[in-house]
């Protein structure tokens, strides 16, 4: 699992300098009603700060589905511009990344990395995405997203569920979700881990992020993923905010990422589970390398949805 981490921000937003951007936001971005059809979307390639222009290619390429351009809460125009343009694109932005580490052994590099967060709901907020998403983070005492037996503990449960309260408290976000994507070596680790995570956050705020091909970490979840996929939506469908989209192929003793259709994950399972939730929830690629990649990857998808008889919005 590769993660880009994006540049942190040291400075601190309060509640209210986030309430007086809040009006901005006329799109209610959570527990958007499911009209059928799949929102796709991906990275773009496109040399361009304008937002009318990063919509409009979005569309070109047959996205309905975006992640969100560079912004920050503060900037109420630039915040109004993107939502408006992407909007008569009919193009959603699904998600604001936050990715650092929320368990860093640093006390003060925990609390910035808290409040970097929250500032990045605040912006989904806003903006109008669907949600804000970040790992749980890692007690790795080198890599923030890497693998330590710690990360299976109580205690780190426990910890993640205070900073998702905390995150959420300080915002108390109202147009969409903070949620925790899902990591093979890290709580949570498959649909019954995230679901107590649900229960013991216990906020309304906080939502789910699916990406199946984090939580294939065996040799059975990888040759039964089509079930493994119907359990995650099954339990988790009704807080679902957004997904991502990739594949996985068997390398030995580990599976290695890889483009969609070229690896073993069921799209079928995965895009007819994805239509049938209750709430608009956008299919993210990620982690791909070139814009052919892409291509291919979003090519193959829309493929397989006309096989199963499904739409793309």
């Amino acid at each position: 699992m590769k993660v880009t981490r994006h540049p942190q921000s040291s400075n601190s937003i309060s509640r209210r300098e986030a309430l007086l951007v809040m009006p901005l936001a006329g799109v209610v971005a959570a527990m958007i009603p499911h009209t059928g059809a799949i929102r796709l979307g991906g990275p773009i390639f496109l040399k361009s700060d304008d937002p009318k222009e990063l919509a409009r290619e979005h569309r070109r390429l047959g996205y309905s589905a975006a992640y969100c351009p560079e912004a920050g809460v503060r900037d109420a125009d630039r915040v109004r511009v993107i939502r408006e343009a992407f909007a008569a694109q009919n193009v959603v932005i699904a998600e604001v990344g936050a990715w650092n580490n929320m368990l860093d052994a640093d006390l003060d590099k925990r609390k910035k990395n808290l409040q970097y967060v929250a500032e990045r709901l605040a912006l989904a907020d806003v903006v109008g995405a669907r949600c804000c998403v970040n790992i749980a983070g890692s007690y790795n005492p080198k890599l923030w997203d890497g693998p330590d037996p710690r990360n299976l503990s109580a205690e780190f449960f426990e910890a993640t569920v205070g900073n998702c309260r905390y995150v959420i408290d300080q915002v108390k976000p109202k147009r969409t979700k903070f949620t925790i994507e899902m990591m093979s070596w890290s709580l949570p680790d498959g649909p019954d881990s995230y679901l107590r995570l649900i229960r013991a956050v216990d906020r309304q705020a906080f939502g789910v992020h699916v990406d199946v091909c984090n939580i294939v970490n065996t040799p059975e979840r990888y040759y039964h993923n089509g079930d493994l996929i119907a359990e995650t939506f099954r339990k988790l469908g009704r807080w679902i905010a957004s997904c991502h989209a990739k594949d996985l192929s068997p390398r030995n003793v580990h599976f290695a990422e890889d483009v969609p259709g070229r690896g073993g994950l069921d799209y079928r399972a995965y895009l007819r589970n994805l239509a049938s939730l209750p709430v608009d929830a956008p299919l993210m690629l990620e982690h791909l390398d070139t814009p052919a990649e892409y291509d291919e990857a979003r090519l193959y998808i829309r493929k397989v949805g006309a096989e199963c008889g499904l739409r793309f919005a």
